[in-house]
């Protein structure tokens, strides 16, 4: 019996059978066992499970109209609303992929997650319209789009039946009509509005098998490009399922949604978990803390997954004696450690245990979990629902004592099934063992006496910043493209608030010395990359320091800068 065997939920199995039925199938059986029930609230207004099912099957005729075929990889761009959901269902509909883009990104990075996976067609909000256009223009035609989907989020509410708790005034410009419309230099852009006020087509049944794709999210790493996961319908709906069942869930859960679906944990756990309860989804675009503290009071929410920051934020509001917490039975999340003080004060003030856990894109969200009975703070958790996981020597792969550290590596079904178009990657990621299949996690851990499972360290070179993690390969990359930057480094420095951010050490051209300042440097990040990867240092240097092969020594200069902090070195 593994150590873990003592605090596993006595409620629950160690293995599950997920149904062998496709994603789309939990709508279609939601909507036929409670069709007038709430599945999603947004900005006031509410979609029953049967109008988010109508409204997902018109959009998939009308993305058939447009040449969407079985497989066909189809890219969704947007915050979180209803639009998401309901392209998302009806991408998978048609039996094709969704390839979910962070928001953040600007035209230079979407330029890869159209030509990459070969996409044709996008679906967007007209805030972020602009910045796909740029980048499907700036293609060869060959690679360009043809189809850009665009819709305002005013498409499925009124702001002026808002007040400022539903509504804050620094969403109000972003959240309202685009005064510009893009356009495509070879294809065409269709809005979400004439869309759907077209007539219904008739769609054949859908054929989606448990191993066909279904969603290609990306992952960047060490390399710089980012690199797609290939999830089937099986290995997202074991860690639907598997949520559902961890998290006590039930039809009557009502789930606050404020991690952005478009990443892995608010996609399956939060997202496609509560669509295959039949739950309701409260979906809040982006993160405002007096917005959630009203949500939560308002629509009796009971589950919560986050990220630390967002728990610390709520409260530290001045208002948080107004909101009423009591509705809440589970709080969790990842992406980085609960404080134990703040996890303490929700314990003690609240009476709720925050479960922290662990995943990665490549495992569909989590590979690990707190019992939510029985959590560790600052802990990963215990290996998750069907997953053998172990801790190996890097070197060696053999396994190590308890205790020693080691590289963490899993086995289950919810583990994506390779890298797309990258045979030689998903090689490198994976090793058998004793029967089993693992994935190689790229992250340092130990296990405890009891079975808990704690990060220790990074193998990979990474950045954590808030819970968005920062590959400095693909930021540097970018950086690159700037005319007056010869070389660059990414490295991490401390963030009282983030724990972590990026610093950039910049030589620059000897054309441009003197003429460029390191806040130029920002500047000209934040117009061409994702907000959470802009340097928000810079220092400048004559030279990086290097080995004998050539290769800059980053941990070097990543030394200096904890020794200068006065904080432990980062692997």
């Amino acid at each position: 019996m593994p150590a873990h065997a003592a605090v596993w939920p006595a409620r629950l199995p160690a293995r599950i059978t997920a149904p062998a039925t496709s994603l789309w199938m939990n709508l279609a059986i939601s909507a036929l066992r409670y069709p007038d029930k709430p599945a999603l609230v947004f900005m006031g207004r509410v979609w029953t499970y049967q109008a988010l099912k109508s409204s997902a099957e018109h959009l998939a005729g009308q993305l058939q109209k447009l040449g969407v075929q079985a497989g066909d990889r189809v890219v969704l761009d947007m915050q979180n609303c209803p639009q998401w959901v309901i392209a998302h269902f009806a991408i998978l509909r048609i039996d094709a992929v969704v390839v979910p883009v962070n928001p953040m990104n600007r035209a230079e990075e979407l330029k890869h997650y159209i030509t990459d996976p070969d996409t044709r067609v996008a679906i967007t909000t007209a805030d972020l319209a602009p910045e796909l256009a740029q980048a499907s223009d700036a293609l060869p035609a060959e690679q360009r789009l043809k189809h850009l989907l665009v819709t305002q989020f005013t498409d499925v509410f009124d702001p002026d039946a808002l007040g400022p708790q539903d509504l804050p005034e620094a969403w109000r410009a972003w959240l309202l009509p685009a005064r510009a419309w893009p356009r495509l230099d070879a294809g065409q852009v269709h809005a979400w509005a004439d869309l759907m006020a077209q007539p219904a087509v008739d769609l054949p049944p859908p054929q989606a098998q448990t191993d066909d794709l279904a969603i290609l999210p990306y992952t960047s790493g060490t390399t710089g490009l980012p690199k797609g996961c290939m999830h089937t319908h099986g290995t997202i709906m074991h860690n639907a399922m598997s949520s559902a069942l961890w998290g006590n869930g039930t039809p009557e859960n009502v789930t606050l949604c404020v991690v952005p679906m478009f990443h892995i944990t608010g996609m399956v756990s939060v997202m496609h978990t509560s669509i295959f309860l039949g739950a309701s989804l409260v979906l809040m675009p982006r993160w405002d803390r007096d917005v959630a503290g009203h949500l939560i009071s308002t629509w009796r929410v009971t589950h919560w997954t986050n990220i630390p920051t967002m728990v610390i934020d709520l409260l530290g509001s001045p208002h948080i004696d107004r909101y009423d917490l009591r509705s809440l039975t589970y709080i969790g999340g990842g992406g980085a450690a609960m404080p134990e003080a703040v996890a303490q004060r929700l314990l003690d003030q609240f009476g709720l245990r925050y479960v922290e856990g662990y995943g990665l894109t490549e495992t569909a969200a989590p590979s690990h979990s707190n019992p939510p009975d029985a959590p560790k703070k600052q802990c990963l958790g215990i290996p998750f629902v069907s997953v053998e996981a172990r801790v190996v020597d890097p070197d060696t792969l053999q396994e190590v004592p308890a205790g020693e550290s080691g590289e963490i590596v899993i086995c289950g079904p919810q583990v994506f099934k390779g890298y797309w178009k990258r045979p030689e990657a998903t090689a490198a990621a994976f090793f058998e063992r004793d029967g089993f299949r693992f994935f190689r996690s790229g992250d340092m851990g130990r296990i405890d006496e009891e079975g808990y499972f704690f990060m220790t360290d990074r193998l990979k070179r990474m950045i954590n910043a808030s819970g968005f993690k920062v590959w400095p390969a693909e930021v540097e990359a970018l950086m690159f493209r700037h005319p007056a930057i010869q070389e660059a480094c990414i490295i991490a420095t401390r963030d009282a608030y983030r724990g972590e951010s990026v610093k950039a050490v910049v030589v620059l051209r000897q054309t441009h010395q003197g003429q460029v300042s390191e806040q130029d440097i920002i500047d000209w990040c934040r117009e061409n990359m994702a907000v959470y990867k802009i340097p928000r240092v810079v220092s400048f240097v004559d030279a990086l320091p290097k080995s004998g092969s050539g290769k800059v020594m980053w941990r070097a200069l990543q030394e200096a800068e904890m020794a200068a902090l006065g904080a432990p070195a980062k692997a």
